[in-house]
């Protein structure tokens, strides 16, 4: 990342979109429930990207199949959580989470290994060539997709929210959910153990300084592909996390949920700035916003707010707000 102690300016955005949505939204309750509504949206989908801009930022491959993970991610907890129906079903927060963090290991650890595969045969190929690697792992995209269909069917699955997670907590005459703060929460976790871990640890400098200068990394005895690997695991895994945050989110799954997703995790990364970690939170919170905001003073051009957003920062930074400094 360049700069980003002490460039400011992208920190503004979103406290600045929010306050001009404000006298637009009619009340001060009806905007502090669309803006808590647009942070946990946007906390869901940075953890859907975060995998994605990690794996571009650090070993430059474009995944385009990254929607495989999303959606495998979300039917294997949908799998997990059919088994726990007890603990669903009960009106005690805790067994609820008892139930949707395990089912949420387990969907990261499908899609880590998938990954692992993934990376292997598909991606490992066409290592610096985008144009193979946008072609290639479309197509394992679609794979993955009919693989899917096969396991679990094509007809749509729901995944309704646990018990004690849905309803909503009242501040005033404002209606937040209670879901969306628990996805505030696991949000802004992710962001902090990644940023903790590329920053502050052994494994997140030896990584950083592989994607400087691999082979000075690799003459000092440290083997940079198999942390590079590792990378593309905890990206792969992260999508899965997402996937199932997005499915309950949505309380619906489809086969092609990741495919569906695919456009606005780029959007986010854009706006963001390639491969960079905190760009992409920013990203992906100014689209949550901008699209409960647009979708509720606007409705009709809801499909357009996160590319007409795209447009705004990229006039304004066309690298993105946070550029990769090897972009």
């Amino acid at each position: 990342m360049k700069n980003i102690d002490f460039d400011w300016k992208p920190l503004l955005l979103v406290p600045v979109l929010a306050l001009v949505a404000l006298p637009l939204t009619g009340s001060v309750s009806t905007w502090l429930t669309l803006t808590v509504a647009g942070l946990a949206m946007g906390m869901i989908i940075f953890i859907i990207a975060s995998g994605l801009t990690l794996v571009f930022g650090l070993m430059d491959v474009l995944n385009f199949g990254h929607g495989v993970f999303i959606a495998l991610g979300a039917f294997v907890a949908s799998s997990v959580l059919g088994t726990m129906s007890d603990w669903t079903g009960s009106g005690e927060l805790w067994r609820n989470l008892v139930a949707v963090f395990p089912a949420m290991l387990v969907a990261m650890a499908v899609a880590g290994v998938l990954g692992l595969a993934f990376e292997r045969f598909i991606v490992r190929p066409v290592y610096g060539q985008h144009l193979k690697q946008i072609l290639i792992t479309m197509g394992g995209l679609i794979i993955g997709e009919e693989l899917i269909k096969v396991i679990w069917g094509p007809a749509q699955i729901p995944l309704p929210l646990p018990e004690a997670l849905r309803g909503s907590l009242f501040f005033g005459d404002a209606a937040i959910s209670k879901y969306r703060i628990l996805a505030v929460f696991i949000g802004v976790f992710v962001f902090g153990l990644l940023a903790w871990t590329l920053g502050r640890t052994k494994i997140g400098l030896l990584i950083r300084a592989g994607v400087q200068d691999r082979e000075m990394v690799e003459s000092l005895g440290y083997r940079i592909g198999r942390l590079f690997i590792g990378v593309f695991v905890v990206g792969s895994a992260l999508a899965g996390l997402g996937g199932v945050m997005w499915g309950l989110f949505q309380q619906n799954l489809v086969p092609q949920m990741g495919a569906q997703v695919n456009v606005m995790i780029f959007i986010v990364i854009i706006i963001g700035g390639l491969g960079s970690t905190a760009g992409a939170l920013i990203g992906a919170l100014l689209v949550g916003l901008m699209t409960n905001y647009v979708g509720f003073i606007v409705p009709t051009l809801t499909q357009f707010a996160s590319i007409f957003l795209m447009v705004a920062v990229l006039l304004w930074r066309p690298q993105g707000v946070y550029p990769v400094a090897n972009r």
